[in-house]
């Protein structure tokens, strides 16, 4: 399958796709460009700009987004574009941002932190969950692929650095880790990176390959069962989306490569449907 071009707006590096189910819109990041974007299927595309990093979102209703910062996690008003911080997130250390994230089933937010000129070992994985942000995973050096199963139990995240796709075990009732986190696909070694990733309602796993110009969708026992080609190598973050969920949304970069079309956003047609992100749920 190939995509095509969903927004022609470059980002540096795009990151972060969001397809909010109530608004029926995709929401978007440049990093780097310190931007969030928004575009329904067939809309005028918004851009709000902010005075530091900002990076992933889930939603909390109609109007608002819970939406992570270099310094905290805040909850953004759509209408007005406002925020209001609801806890802070590594704010007194200036050589992180935040990175890759995304809600988990039990209305959970994980975050995930690395330093902003890559430093070894300078990030972490939080879950903030119903007023509460625990650490989870440490000394990380590229945060990514943070995603849930939809019929299990299972976190998955990655290094990027290292290469190696963890899948975790998590409480049932309260979506904490259980046990140590097991080696779920080993794509060390190889001339790409495992970025941004999601799972399919199926609950198999599609990555991003940073290098490669593909998203690759694994199964349970982590074979790979199709690809997703996009026309630029930088690709970042993938989400399902539109109406049916039949969308594959799809953000690169266009920092460092001279590439037609790098940095834009893609979508492409999939036969496996993605599903609704889950509701972020603030408070008891």
């Amino acid at each position: 399958m190939t995509a095509e071009v969903f927004s022609d707006t470059v980002c540096r590096l795009g990151e972060g796709p969001l397809w909010h189910p109530l608004r029926e819109e995709l929401f978007w990041f440049d990093i780097l460009g310190k931007s969030m974007f928004a575009k329904p299927l067939n809309g005028p595309e918004r851009r709000w700009h902010f005075d530091e990093h900002v990076s992933a979102a889930g939603w909390i209703d109609q109007d608002s987004l819970l939406m992570a910062s270099e310094t905290g996690l805040y909850r953004f008003d759509i209408q007005s574009g406002q925020r209001e911080l609801i806890v802070s997130l590594e704010a007194d250390n200036p050589v992180t941002r935040s990175n890759d994230g995304r809600a988990d089933p039990w209305g959970g937010f994980w975050i995930g932190t690395m330093g902003k000129n890559a430093e070894p070992g300078a990030g972490a994985i939080y879950r903030f969950y119903r007023g509460e942000l625990r650490r989870l995973v440490s000394d990380v050096t590229i945060t990514n692929a943070i995603c849930f199963s939809p019929d299990s139990p299972l976190a998955y995240y990655v290094d990027t650095a290292k290469g190696q796709v963890m899948r975790q075990a998590l409480e049932e009732t309260t979506g904490w880790p259980l046990d140590a986190a097991e080696v779920f696909l080993d794509l060390s070694g190889q001339d790409f990176g495992a970025d941004g990733a999601v799972t399919d309602e199926d609950g198999n796993f599609c990555v991003a390959l940073w290098g490669a110009s593909r998203v690759d969708c694994y199964d349970h026992a982590g074979l790979l069962i199709s690809q997703v080609k996009i026309p630029t190598s930088q690709t970042s973050c993938p989400a399902f989306g539109g109406l049916d969920f039949k969308t594959m949304f799809v953000t690169t970069a266009g920092d460092g490569v001279s590439e037609l079309g790098a940095g834009m956003t893609y979508a492409a047609p999939v036969a496996n449907a993605g599903r609704a992100e889950p509701q972020v749920i603030l408070q008891e």
